[in-house]
């Protein structure tokens, strides 16, 4: 069942769909569990475009919240997807802003606050750092001041949401994850700093069937997988058509656009 904390804190206008419960009930399953697992936690929601991965997110800052996390750092591969997140995590005034106007927790108003790093972040407060992987993977390797360092996450726990996150398993395709400083272990470098921490990953298109590296990976960590057959079946998505266009790139290209108007 969904914790009231969650569902009470959450916008009433966004009602959680049942594969959306689904998800998040799994993963207070699998954290409140006292079966032997892995830590720190890494888990894997792998869903559909469009089916609300945003919405699971803030569903799970909340319940972490409640479990004694205040820091989260949110990174994705794309500054307009920031942009849009910010609006749903921070304007209560934007038309897809994720909370209830006022998140409460045992009476008392719990704020959400964007910062920049997490140097005397308020423990009472939802302290979200939002940033691209390009900019953490340059902060943590390369010496410059107002910049991330490893000693950033010493002695806090964290939470860390990877959006899009197959865009960061470029170096377990090529087999070459420990041979040179890539993204995948600047962040392997921050979420094995403290045994508390969590890192959820969110993407619609992780490549486990199509990859055996990627399957191996994460066969023990994909919590949760909604693909878009799935979102089509229970009638959310839009229905997809196909034509095939026998002619040369460009005038494939121009029928695309086109079709696209």
């Amino acid at each position: 069942e969904i914790p009231a904390s969650i569902s009470e804190n959450l916008n009433p206008k966004f009602e959680l769909r049942k594969y959306q419960i689904s998800a998040i009930a799994r993963f207070i399953d699998y954290f409140e569990n006292k079966q032997e697992k892995d830590l720190p936690i890494q888990l894997l929601f792998n869903m559909a475009t469009g089916s609300g991965k945003t919405l699971i997110m803030a569903g799970l800052i909340l319940y972490l919240y409640k479990k004694g996390y205040n820091n989260f750092l949110f990174f994705v591969n794309s500054n307009n997807i920031i942009r849009k997140t910010k609006d749903n995590f921070l304007d209560s005034n934007h038309i897809k802003y994720l909370f209830n106007q006022k998140i409460i927790f045992e009476g008392k108003e719990v704020k959400i606050k964007e910062v920049n790093d997490f140097t005397g972040t308020n423990k009472n407060e939802i302290n979200i750092c939002f940033t691209t992987i390009h900019k953490l993977h340059g902060d943590l390797n390369l010496d410059h001041e107002n910049s991330f360092t490893l000693n950033y996450f010493n002695n806090k726990k964290f939470v860390l949401l990877s959006d899009e996150a197959h865009h960061g398993q470029a170096e377990t395709k090529q087999k070459k994850l420990e041979e040179e400083k890539n993204w995948e272990n600047t962040i392997k470098n921050i979420f094995e700093k403290d045994k508390e921490n969590i890192l959820l990953e969110f993407t619609a298109t992780m490549g486990i069937e199509e990859n055996k590296e990627v399957r191996e990976k994460y066969l023990d960590k994909l919590i949760f997988k909604y693909d878009l057959l799935s979102f089509r079946n229970d009638g959310f998505s839009k229905e997809p058509e196909i034509f095939k266009v026998d002619e040369d790139r460009k005038y494939r290209m121009l029928t695309a656009v086109l079709i696209n108007q």
